[in-house]
């Protein structure tokens, strides 16, 4: 029997490019480094007009606790420092602009640790911060942040999120075949970071390969095992783990640290033993550029400040033309209005899809059917919140639980009604915040 939990749906998950291993991109004309890549405040810019940079060099310092460090992809001149469209604010926020200068020349700092597997904690959580690293599967929140849970909530149990339950993407996938020993390495440093007992790398079933792979790299951790968890969606939700894996349910508004848990994406892993041995901050990662409209999908490794529209030629363009481009997965990805968006730390996927792949429904009235209810894997009450926020009960909404909503589109995908439930509640929460500032 297979792990899991309780709700969720099936959806079509295309997993068209599992079998395409990762190529490396290349480095664009021109590249656009926002100062936020990750919840919290925005970096602080280091740099202005015509300043040197080298591949690493650090451009954007942190603010505060919640925050993170921005660095330069490649070497080369700083152009401006400029307002460019968001893809997930979806609106223009500061960025640094570099124009290439085609050397990719290291900057002198990044150097290796021979004996980075005997760091202190305090070592790796000072080298994970340095390196501006975040959760890789879309959540983007501070790695150190999560490295450094208060005394009095320890952590015993680490899991590293490799589900990959979205539809389309396949990123995760390829990192477990192709970079397993990596990744454990950075779980081990995760673990020895906080202090854990028990370290659980989470593969979902329709992924033989990987669980192979990872089964052979955790050999020599005794401290990790891997799980085998059941093909659903959304799986590989943070919440929807710990209570497959552990039995422990996060309570409302909580976080996993409040049951001694820690969850971290394979990519964020990976990401984390390459800052702790070599210094090497995260400024590339692998995404999959996929949908119907390519004419080259497949798993790229691209550096952080590539445009969409710039990857996508180097990946071999278009086949035919687009109706939708999603940033991440069908599910919780974010629609774009342009392609000179840049790829972020966070951004797992690129999906450009044909008419013969979306669906442009008519919203109905609901029919109370309850199949949203049945679907939802933080058992809330989707199609009662929806009432209540179309005639602006926000604060009724609160209380009935849309701000435990994970946004996962369970509800919107099994509703006969084709109601946007997930903008709805995406809506309440934000006019929820505005009133708690008001106030």
């Amino acid at each position: 029997m297979r792990l899991t939990f309780k709700g969720g749906v099936h959806p079509p998950y295309r997993k068209y490019t599992s079998e395409n291993p990762i190529k490396e991109i290349g480095i664009p004309e021109e590249v656009i480094i926002p100062l936020s890549q990750h919840t919290g405040a925005p970096a602080k810019p280091l740099v202005d007009r015509g300043a040197s940079v080298y591949r690493g060099t650090k451009i954007g310092e942190l603010q505060g606790f919640i925050s993170a460090n921005v660095h330069s992809p490649t070497s080369g001149k700083v152009k401006r420092v400029f307002e460019w469209p968001h893809p997930v604010a979806l609106k223009s926020l500061p960025a640094i602009i570099i124009e290439p200068d085609g050397e990719d020349t290291l900057d002198e700092n990044i150097k290796e640790d021979a004996d980075y597997l005997n760091a202190s904690p305090q070592e790796i959580v000072e080298r994970v911060k340095e390196a501006g690293i975040v959760g890789m599967g879309g959540a983007a929140f501070p790695t150190h942040v999560k490295l450094s849970p208060p005394k009095e909530k320890p952590i015993d149990t680490l899991i590293i999120n490799g589900a990959e339950c979205e539809p389309y993407l396949t990123a995760d996938d390829r990192l477990m075949r192709e970079h397993a020993d990596e990744i454990i390495q950075g779980a081990y440093l995760i673990l020895k970071a906080v202090g854990a007992k028990r370290g659980v790398i989470a593969i979902e079933d329709n992924k033989p390969e990987a669980i192979e792979v990872m089964e052979r790299a955790v050999r020599d951790f005794p401290d990790f095992e891997v799980a085998v968890m059941k093909t659903k969606y959304p799986e590989g939700a943070e919440k929807q783990l710990i209570w497959a894996l552990t039995r422990r349910q996060v309570p409302s508004g909580g976080l996993p640290m409040d049951v001694g848990a820690l969850v971290q994406n394979v990519g964020t892993s990976r990401a984390v033993y390459h800052a702790v041995r070599y210094r090497m901050p995260l400024i590339e990662r692998v995404t999959t550029l996929t949908g119907g409209a390519l004419a080259n999908p497949g798993n790229y490794l691209v550096r952080i400040g590539t445009k969409v529209e710039d990857f996508l030629k180097m990946a071999g363009g278009l086949a035919e033309e687009p109706v939708k481009a999603i940033m991440g997965g069908p599910m919780m990805g974010i629609a774009q209005y342009t392609l000179d968006v840049p790829i972020l730390k966070g951004t797992s996927g690129v999906l450009l899809m044909t008419a013969r792949e979306v669906e442009l429904p008519r919203e109905r009235d609901c029919i109370r059917c309850g199949r949203c209810v049945e679907v939802c894997p933080m058992f809330l009450y989707p199609t009662r919140m929806a009432y209540l926020i179309k005639n602006k009960r926000f604060e009724e909404a609160r209380e009935i639980g849309v701000l435990d909503c994970i946004e996962c589109g369970s509800c919107s995908y099994v509703c006969p009604a084709r109601i946007p439930l997930v903008q709805y509640f995406k809506y309440a929460k934000a006019e929820l915040r505005l009133l708690a500032q008001k106030a």
